[in-house]
């Protein structure tokens, strides 16, 4: 059996192709190690980030519930300011219809005409209240004196 040249220049060329295969198998041996646990920790890493984006989820529900109470409440007291703004202007209304009647008062009181007038129309109202009190007691006088009369005469 002759060997020729070709084959053992073949053999040489698969004793180098096993040699590459062993030293490559190695790193890539190693390389599936490390893939394995880089899947392993994104495995462990979802498995943790559900419960979590569920938290928050559930926190930012809370959080909108929160903010359509403090939308609630801001109604509520826009309303309860609108309502104050209606008394505060009923309240300057008032204070300026007794301002005004407080400028009545004493412009009438400060004018000695109008003392005058004031009290000639008091003087007569006493008068005719006198005249009216006297009217009427002798009519009263009258009205007591028939029924004796007619008491008598029975």
């Amino acid at each position: 059996m002759d060997v020729t040249a070709g084959e053992i220049a073949g053999l040489i060329a698969a004793g180098a192709f096993l040699m590459l295969v062993l030293v490559l198998a190695v790193p890539i041996l190693k390389l599936r190690h490390t893939v394995d646990a880089a899947t392993q920790a994104i495995n462990d890493l979802n498995d943790r980030t559900g419960p979590v984006l569920g938290n928050v989820n559930e926190t930012v529900e809370n959080v909108n519930t929160a903010l359509g109470q403090v939308q609630v409440t801001l109604d509520g007291v826009n309303v309860q300011l609108a309502k104050v703004d209606t008394m505060t202007e009923h309240a300057q209304n008032v204070t300026a219809s007794v301002a005004n009647l407080a400028t009545v008062v004493s412009a009438a009181a400060a004018n000695p005409l109008i003392k005058v007038a004031s009290f000639g129309y008091g003087l007569r109202k006493a008068t005719a209240a006198r005249r009216h009190a006297e009217e009427e007691r002798e009519v009263r006088a009258t009205l007591k004196q028939r029924r004796k009369a007619a008491r008598a005469a029975r």
